[in-house]
């Protein structure tokens, strides 16, 4: 390439140019105006003041006035998080605006070197708070669609668990604030994002409350909804205490009943998925056993496959451990015919694929954890056993058969507590009451209402 004033550059291929020259004279500047670096500096400032302006507060009338809309505790906790690092924005923003003035006042290359270097600070800024924001917006803005009323509903049932369990301790804790929220994430499954701890999702920053990813699917067949249960016990593991008392106790005593060290550790490997199982089954009644043997019955080489390093239980293995609650609440007919249908579904028995050494001890290694998990004393349950704080007994059943015949002729379900309700669309949808699609209906219309 030559320079005399002017040049050409040889780029074959390139549109426009001809036998591989461009149509026309490439002119190389010899140095960039005042003035336009100027204008180019106050671009800058006013592209970095606006968007630092849109990332403002949410309003509570941006996503409805309805039930379904954020509560205030929730919008004020996400709002507390975009405030303190708009704050920090700002800054950088007006950093970038000194900066501009600069290149305005002198126009020499340094100062254009300190504009860039302020520009892509505010830019990082603006990148970390940007995902905090999208994130919300988009989860508090379900709530405006056509599924608003349906995640408001889980919502509720995901508060009357926390209302059970924080009524049946006999000591006081703090209650937890603001509550858990629920949204639709198509394509995934159930899942939490517990209080307090950091998510990549929000830029790594601590999650104000307790989040409930819940599938498309499941939202359209209410009676697979014990996944909400299951999900709340991840939090209650938490907000109740139980975070390290629960695999201490199940390694300590596994290890006393004589079950051998590397079993015991897949154990307490194993804690939250099993206690999240467990006070599910607590909160919801058996119900919600069938709505994990949903998801537990697969195919023989993936329900009897063990993960060295998973923290759910063995498929296989996990079913019986909801069996032996189920026996042990007052249920021991209907846990036996379950078990004897788990086992016809693989009768290899977990053989092919589970470690000898957890295979062998599961007889003894399963009860102890029910024992300890559920019908043991901790001191952050105020003296008491879990079965004791939530307490699920054979009347609760009983109330929700007859919730069942209520769902199925949309007629008022009464006084029942919102989690029952699932077990009812169960047990409706078992014995055929009405058809799915107005099962469905009637749920989410008796949950529907109510005060917020």
């Amino acid at each position: 390439m030559s320079i005399a004033g002017q040049t050409t550059r040889r780029l074959d291929g390139m549109p426009g140019a001809r036998n591989g020259v461009l149509d026309g004279p490439v002119r190389v500047p010899g140095r960039v105006s005042e003035q336009a670096a100027a204008r180019w500096a106050r671009d800058q400032a006013i592209h970095a003041q606006r968007h630092a302006a849109a990332l403002r507060p949410f309003r509570r009338d941006e996503f409805g006035t309805g039930l379904a809309t954020p509560s205030r505790g929730q919008l004020r906790a996400v709002n507390d998080i975009v405030r303190r690092l708009r704050a920090s924005l700002l800054r950088r923003t007006a950093a970038v605006a000194s900066a501009a003035e600069q290149v305005s006042s002198s126009g020499g290359a340094s100062a254009l070197q300190a504009l860039l270097r302020a520009k892509d600070i505010a830019h990082r800024a603006v990148r970390t708070i940007e995902t905090i924001w999208d994130f919300y917006l988009q989860v508090f803005g379900q709530r405006t669609t056509a599924f608003g009323d349906w995640l408001y509903v889980c919502d509720r049932i995901a508060l009357d668990c926390y209302q059970a369990a924080y009524t049946g301790l006999d000591t006081h804790r703090p209650v937890p604030a603001p509550p858990p929220f629920c949204f639709m994430q198509s394509g995934r499954s159930p899942a939490t994002f517990r209080r307090n701890v950091r998510l990549k999702r929000l830029a790594a920053h601590l999650n104000p409350f307790p989040l409930i990813q819940i599938p498309y699917h499941r939202l359209v067949n209410p009676w697979t909804l014990g996944a909400i249960l299951h999900e709340v016990g991840h939090n209650l593991q938490n907000d109740l205490g139980l975070a390290r008392a629960v695999p201490d106790r199940i390694e300590s005593a596994l290890r006393q009943q004589g079950v051998p060290g590397p079993v015991a550790r897949v154990w307490r490997r194993w804690n939250r998925e099993a206690f999240a199982d467990l006070i599910g089954l607590l909160l919801g009644g058996p119900g919600v056993v069938d709505s994990l043997l949903d998801v537990l019955g697969r195919s023989p080489g993936v329900t009897e496959s063990f993960n060295p390093r998973g923290v759910h239980p063995t498929p296989y293995l996990r079913a019986f451990i909801s069996f032996e609650l189920r026996r042990r609440l007052g249920f021991p007919r209907r846990a036996a015919r379950q078990e004897a249908m788990w086992r016809k579904l693989y009768p290899a028995g977990g053989r092919d694929g589970i470690p000898a050494p957890v295979l062998a001890s599961f007889p003894i290694a399963h009860r102890i954890v029910v024992e300890q998990v559920c019908f043991q004393p901790f001191e952050s349950l105020g003296g008491k056993p879990l079965a004791a704080v939530i307490r699920f007994r054979p009347k609760d059943q009983a109330m929700i058969r007859e919730a069942a015949g209520r769902l199925a002729a949309g007629t008022p379900t009464g006084v029942l507590p919102e989690r029952f309700l699932i077990g009812a669309a169960r047990d409706a949808l078992h014995r055929r009451l009405t058809t799915p699609g107005r099962l469905t209906q009637s749920f989410y219309s008796a949950l529907s209402g109510g005060p917020r």
